[in-house]
């Protein structure tokens, strides 16, 4: 893939193109950079197997698709947190440039994240008033999350999610139109959570057209309506006509909604990727598979049972973990999540046997992996399985160089993604479970992991029972 990134212009806006398979070019042109964060900071880029959309922007913020030093997805979230506070109680600069400078030279150098990270938990902001942050699914969960774990006090978190969970009433619902898997549901177990007239703040990786975001504030505004919203996001790619939707529909709701990010800027696409989607993925040669050890851990955490269904009806009624956000939580939460989630990570510390390990995420469950990832000492990395279909290919600047696919353990129906990493990266992977899982239907992830890591395999389940699996660890 060719990058390029031209001289500014008279109006200091930065234009980058990017050239993917000789059939795709997208180019860029930068309008606002808050921060000034350079923009081979931010992301990369890919082509993406999906008519709707042809590219991805892949962030190196996340911990999604690309892995990353765990600190910073956390920061990254922290910088979104700042933003808020000040737009929207107009923040005073000893409230906010304090912390700043520490923030952004984590973000800038991993080797600094977590210094940056320590210094900003204990001079969290306060909050005036109190806040609601929603956490867009898939992508987004460990994003809002940690933009909500950056206030000290006064906020409650939820995130959306994909699954399906009979017998809860959604209290909101909406469409991403342009995502692969569209429908987003929110079950909130306090149904106080969304009754109040606070500000809501939709946390997202990347508002494109922002559609996702008006869809959800026209349910919100229907059942639980209050003044105000912010739309917080790593990228902003918005175009003129799409913030004048914005404007239209405060006129026609009478709200006031806001926005921050970390870029915002304007694109234009030409062409589309030429590849065949069943050649996009990466087969992995035949080499001796790694040692499998399967570990259970619910004793400290407290649980929400509810009983999901797949596509197909298939049942799985082990509990899930109250402290993912999924059913909402609140700022009281921190501190006892905290000291859960640290003493997960110290458990799994003893554990690690080699200085090159990769903690992995599943699906929506990022953060609390995250965060345990980061508390496993150094020489760890952090990234979490995907739904995104993305094409894979080993160039230089692109994004994705090796992907694998293998049916989601939550519901087979559905494909998911391991991306960028090779075979014998790293000694160790930590894959994390929210739930038990049937083993048969996590076979072929863990199959693929055996593949990659150089010596041993831990798949840790977080409630449940773990039953049927030939090799267990307490």
């Amino acid at each position: 893939m060719n990058n390029s990134i031209s001289s500014p212009s008279s109006k200091g806006t930065n234009v980058h193109t990017y050239k993917l398979f000789e059939d795709l070019q997208i180019k860029v042109a930068e309008t606002d950079n808050p921060f000034q964060l350079p923009v081979e900071l931010l992301f990369s880029m890919a082509a993406r197997i999906n008519k709707k959309r042809s590219f991805l922007f892949v962030s190196k913020l996340l911990g999604k698709h690309i892995p990353v030093h765990p600190y910073t997805p956390l920061l990254s979230g922290a910088a979104l947190a700042l933003l808020i506070h000040a737009r929207l109680f107009q923040s005073t600069r000893k409230v906010i440039e304090p912390l700043l400078e520490e923030l952004l030279s984590g973000l800038r150098d991993p080797s600094r994240a977590e210094e940056a990270y320590r210094r900003l938990m204990r001079d969290k902001p306060r909050l005036p008033e109190s806040i609601l942050c929603i956490g867009f699914a898939e992508t987004a969960t460990a994003l809002g999350h940690s933009v909500f774990h950056a206030f000290a006090d006064g906020a409650s978190y939820i995130h959306t999610t994909r699954e399906y969970i009979p017998q809860l009433n959604s209290l909101i619902n909406f469409e991403e139109e342009h995502s692969h898997a569209v429908a987003h549901r929110c079950y909130a177990l306090d149904p106080e959570l969304f009754s109040g007239h606070e500000p809501i703040v939709l946390v997202d990786d990347e508002m494109t057209t922002g559609q996702t975001a008006l869809n959800i504030i026209r349910d919100i505004q229907s059942k639980f309506p209050r003044k105000q919203y912010v739309i917080a996001s790593l990228l902003d790619w918005r175009t003129a006509d799409n913030e004048q939707q914005v404007r239209e529909l405060q006129n026609e709701l009478d709200i006031d909604i806001q926005s921050v990010y970390l870029l915002k800027g304007q694109m234009e696409v030409d062409g589309a990727p030429r590849l065949a989607a069943e050649n996009a993925f990466t087969l992995i040669t035949h080499k001796k598979a790694a040692d499998l050890v399967v570990m259970h851990h619910a004793k400290t955490l407290e649980s929400i049972d509810a009983v999901s269904a797949n596509s197909g009806g298939e049942l799985n009624p082990a509990p899930y973990m109250k402290q993912t956000g999924r059913f909402g939580i609140q700022s009281e939460d921190h501190a006892a999540d905290d000291y859960h989630i640290s003493g997960l990570a110290e458990w799994l510390k003893t554990c690690r046997g080699s200085s090159s390990t990769l903690v992995l995420g599943t699906g929506e469950f990022m953060y609390v992996p995250m965060r345990i990832a980061a508390g496993m000492g150094d020489g760890i990395s952090y990234q979490s399985t995907t739904r995104s279909p993305i094409y894979s290919a080993d160039l230089p600047d692109y994004a994705v160089a090796c992907g694998y696919p293998y049916p989601s353990p939550e519901d087979e129906s559905v494909r998911n993604f391991i991306y960028n990493i090779s075979p014998g990266q790293y000694d160790e992977i930590f894959v994390l479970f929210e739930r038990d899982m049937p083993p048969s239907r996590v076979k072929p992830m863990l199959d693929i992991l055996r593949q990659l890591a150089g010596r041993k395999v831990f798949a840790v389940f977080f409630s449940g029972n773990v039953h049927g699996w030939e090799t267990f660890e307490s």
